[in-house]
C-alpha cells in the first residue's frame, strides 16, 4: 500500500575506504519494513484485523472482542503513512459493522462501540500525520547537518597524493550529527600535509571553527615550505576567528581546538614531521606492533600565547609498512557500563601482530579504522558521549616499478 514506511534511511557517514556506518531509528525501521525493497508495513495491521475478526466469529457471545479492531488503525499509525492509516480506519469501521451485524441483536456490541472504533480511527489518522510530519522535519534537519559536515569534511579519494587513507566520523548527537571533529589531506609542492583535530564544543559554532581552520590549512599547507609556518598560520587563524566571534557578542569567544599537523616529506620516505597541538598522540601500527609517537607538550590552537609560541616540529621515523592512526578523544574516552575507557592501543595490537612484512593485512587504513569504529561502538554499547573520529593514513608503496602519485599510477 502506498504511504507506508516512506521515511528514507539516514546514515552517519564515512569516506575513504569505508562504507556508511550506522543507521538511525528511521533507517532501521525502513529496513525492517522494506525487505528486498518491497513495502510490507501494511502487513501487521492487516494481520491484526484478520485475527480479531476470526476470534470474534469463532468464540461465544461471552467473549466479544470486535471492539479491539480499534487497534488496527492505531498500529498502522505507528508504521504507515497517513493515507494508509486512513484506509485502515475506514476498513476497521466497515469490518466492525459487518461482523457485529452477523450476531443476533441481543449480542451485538452496539452504537457505543461503533463510535469508539470510528473515533479511534480518526485519531489514529491524525496521529499518523503528526508523526510523518515530525519525521520529515527531523530528516530535513539531518540533511542540512549532513550537507554542512560534507562541506567542511570534503570527500577524500582513498588513494591521493601518495597516501592511502580512510576515515570515519560518528556523531554523539544522532539527530543533528554536527560536531567539531575534522581531518584533511593537502598535497603541494613541498610534500603532502595531513591535519586532524577536534574543536571544543559541539553544534554549528564548532563546525564554523573547524571550517575556518581547514580553509587555512588547505592554503598554507600548499604554499608554505616549512611546517612550522603552517602551524603558525593555524594559530593565527584560530585567534582571528575567536576575535571575530567575540565581536559578534557570542558566548563561545574563548573556543580552542586540539590538532595534529603532519607532513610527509618527499625527500625522506621513512620520516614524518609532526606538530601536536595538545591532541591525542598518533599511533604507528605495523608488523612490529603498535607504538605511540611523541606527542610533545604543545597546547591547543588558540592558547599559544600562554606558553610563548606554537609547539615545535618533531621529526620521527615511520617505517614503510606502518600506518599512522589518529583519533579524537571521543575514541579514547569512550566508556563501557562500568566506566572503563576504551583501550585503543590494546584493541588494535592484534592488527599489527597479525601482519607480515610482505602484506600489512589488518594494518591498512581501512582495516584499522573499521576495527576502531567497531570496537568503540561495541565498548560503549552504541552510546557515544562525544563525537568520535578515527583517521588512518600511510604512504602508498611502489608497485612493480610504478609509483602512485596524486592518486594515479604513473610509469
Amino acid at each position: 500500500m502506498p504511504g507506508c514506511g516512506g521515511i528514507s534511511p539516514v546514515l552517519r557517514w564515512a569516506h575513504g575506504a569505508l562504507p556508511a556506518v550506522t543507521e538511525t531509528e528511521y533507517g532501521r525501521r525502513r529496513r525492517l519494513l522494506r525487505p528486498r525493497g518491497r513495502n510490507v508495513a501494511w502487513v501487521p495491521p492487516l494481520l491484526l484485523l484478520v485475527v480479531i475478526v476470526l476470534l470474534d466469529l469463532n468464540t461465544t457471545e461471552r467473549f466479544r472482542i470486535i471492539t479491539w479492531i480499534v487497534l488496527v488503525p492505531g498500529s498502522a499509525a505507528a508504521i504507515c503513512g497517513v493515507w494508509t492509516t486512513a484506509v485502515f480506519a475506514v476498513l476497521a469501521v466497515v469490518t466492525y459493522i459487518g461482523v457485529d451485524s452477523a450476531w443476533p441483536g441481543q449480542y451485538q456490541a452496539g452504537l457505543g462501540d461503533f463510535v469508539l472504533v470510528a473515533l479511534g480511527g480518526l485519531m489514529a489518522t491524525v496521529a499518523s500525520g503528526v508523526r510523518v510530519r515530525k519525521e520529515q522535519r527531523a530528516l530535513h534537519i539531518q540533511d542540512i547537518a549532513e550537507t554542512t559536515r560534507r562541506t567542511v569534511l570534503r570527500p577524500l579519494p582513498p588513494h591521493w597524493a601518495g597516501l592511502e587513507q580512510a576515515g570515519v566520523y560518528l556523531a554523539a548527537d544522532v539527530e543533528a550529527r554536527v560536531g567539531g571533529d575534522f581531518y584533511d589531506i593537502q598535497p603541494g609542492p613541498h610534500g603532502t600535509r595531513v591535519l586532524v583535530g577536534d574543536v571544543q564544543g559541539k553544534g554549528l559554532g564548532a563546525v564554523e571553527t573547524a571550517a575556518a581552520l581547514l580553509g587555512t590549512f588547505r592554503e598554507a599547507g600548499y604554499h608554505e615550505k616549512d611546517l612550522a609556518t603552517v602551524a603558525e598560520r593555524l594559530e593565527i587563524r584560530m585567534l582571528r576567528h575567536r576575535s571575530h566571534t567575540t565581536a559578534l557578542g557570542r558566548a563561545d569567544g574563548d573556543r580552542f581546538a586540539t590538532a595534529v599537523l603532519i607532513a610527509f616529506p618527499e625527500d625522506a620516505l621513512d620520516t614524518i614531521e609532526i606538530v601536536n597541538f595538545g591532541h591525542e598522540a598518533p599511533l604507528a601500527v605495523g608488523s612490529r606492533g603498535v607504538r605511540e609517537l611523541p606527542s610533545g607538550d604543545g597546547v591547543p590552537l588558540g592558547l599559544a600565547d600562554l606558553v610563548g609560541g606554537v609547539p615545535p616540529v618533531r621529526r620521527v621515523p615511520l617505517a614503510a609498512d606502518e600506518t599512522l592512526l589518529l583519533v579524537t578523544d571521543g575514541v579514547t574516552e569512550a566508556r563501557d557500563r562500568t566506566g572503563a575507557f576504551y583501550p585503543l592501543a590494546r584493541e588494535i595490537a592484534p592488527a599489527g601482530a597479525g601482519s607480515t612484512g610482505a602484506e600489512p593485512g589488518g594494518t591498512g587504513p581501512g582495516a584499522l579504522v573499521r576495527r576502531v569504529r567497531d570496537g568503540v561502538l561495541r565498548h560503549s554499547g552504541g552510546r557515544l558521549g562525544d563525537d568520535t573520529t578515527a583517521f588512518a593514513v600511510r604512504r602508498i608503496r611502489a608497485v612493480e616499478g610504478e609509483e602512485r602519485e596524486g592518486g594515479r599510477l604513473r610509469s
